[in-house]
């Protein structure tokens, strides 16, 4: 049987999920799917709440067919223009073509969330959502988060915004307002924050059991992958980091690049973190643990052999190092990335 919400429960919370013809279908379903999970949760287990706790719709520019950039149809349920206030407005990931995102494209859209942020309503934001929501100008100066693969082209567009890539869910604002979640399948956290706050932790346990999702409370950091930045126009160093980026696991790699580049040490330590942003002893501990990722992924090398493999004798400050790099330890993430047995090819198939 249903729970009964009682006549004093409030109304349900109005959720403004806003197509535009960037939006990624996944997202854009997943959420509307996820959040109007309540009516149906009976048949599958826990009981529902009654009246939902949500009442979702898709909004656009104009009520009706639209056509995304997957070739995808959808139906915008209702025009903004139509909502002069709702509850919480999401932004779902955007396609973000080789051109990236050029401002100016959705100037309604921008006026329409900066209202509905004057008369109350939470801003979110899914992935490359975020770029959306920046127009406002609503996040200058506070932090939010996007996916990583897209971190350093948000940087270069919005410069005012601080970004934390590697952080699942920001919230920011006075009011708890300004929410962003950062790579693609973190709309999952956002749908289960979103839950909690509006309609309980069991609410959102029991949405989370439902549909399988979990909280990535470990971050993102392990799923990110290293890059060394090479746009800095130091051919001294570019040439030191090529040398490094096949001899990381030698015993001194320091001193090799310092003779191999004939700089004093001080001088080499200086134009090294110049350009690429981290010392070198930092910069050969990422290239390390990033071997060590692929190590663990695609071997069945004991730990401590790969510490030895990647240039580090003493095991356990490899392991302190990985978790301090990665945020987990070398077996979790061997656990969470390695690709299952039943998935291996067979042999001879």
């Amino acid at each position: 049987m249903p729970r009964q919400r009682a006549e004093t429960d409030p109304d349900p919370v109005h959720v403004s999920l806003v197509a535009i013809p960037e939006a990624v279908v996944s997202t854009l379903t997943g959420i509307f799917d996820v959040m109007n999970a309540f009516a149906v949760m009976a048949p599958l287990g826990p009981a529902p709440l009654d009246p939902p706790p949500f009442r979702v719709e898709i909004v656009g520019l104009e009520q009706g067919p639209l056509q995304l950039a997957s070739h995808v149809p959808i139906v915008v349920q209702r025009s903004i223009a139509s909502l002069e206030a709702t509850d919480i407005v999401i932004v779902p990931s955007i396609l973000l073509g080789p051109e990236g995102w050029r401002t100016g494209r959705h100037p309604g859209l921008v006026e329409w969330l900066q209202a509905m942020h004057r008369r109350g309503a939470l801003l979110c934001s899914a992935c490359s959502g975020i770029f959306l929501l920046a127009e406002t100008g609503l996040f200058d100066g506070v932090d939010a988060t996007v996916h990583f693969g897209y971190a350093s082209a948000f940087r270069s567009v919005f410069p005012k915004v601080p970004v934390r890539p590697e952080q699942v869910l920001v919230v920011s604002g006075k009011r708890e307002e300004l929410i962003s979640s950062g790579a693609s399948m973190t709309w999952h956290d956002l749908v289960l924050y979103l839950i909690a706050r509006h309609a309980g932790a069991t609410a959102a346990q029991a949405v989370a059991r439902l549909f399988a999702l979990q909280w990535h409370q470990d971050g993102l950091a392990p799923y990110i992958t290293f890059e060394g930045r090479k746009d800095h126009g130091d051919l001294t160093i570019s040439a030191a980091q090529d040398w490094l980026a096949t001899h990381f696991s030698v015993a001194s790699p320091l001193e090799e690049m310092i003779r191999l580049t004939g700089l004093a040490e001080r001088t080499f330590k200086r134009r090294f973190t110049g350009a690429t942003g981290l010392s070198p002893i930092a910069y050969v501990q990422r290239l390390r643990i990033e071997e060590a990722k692929r190590r663990l992924e695609r071997t069945e090398a004991p730990v401590d052999e790969i510490s030895w493999q990647v240039g580090y004798e003493e095991p356990a400050f490899f392991r302190r190092l990985f978790k301090r790099v990665t945020g987990v330890t070398p077996g979790s993430y061997r656990r969470r990335f390695k690709i299952p047995e039943f998935a291996q090819p067979r042999r001879g198939s």
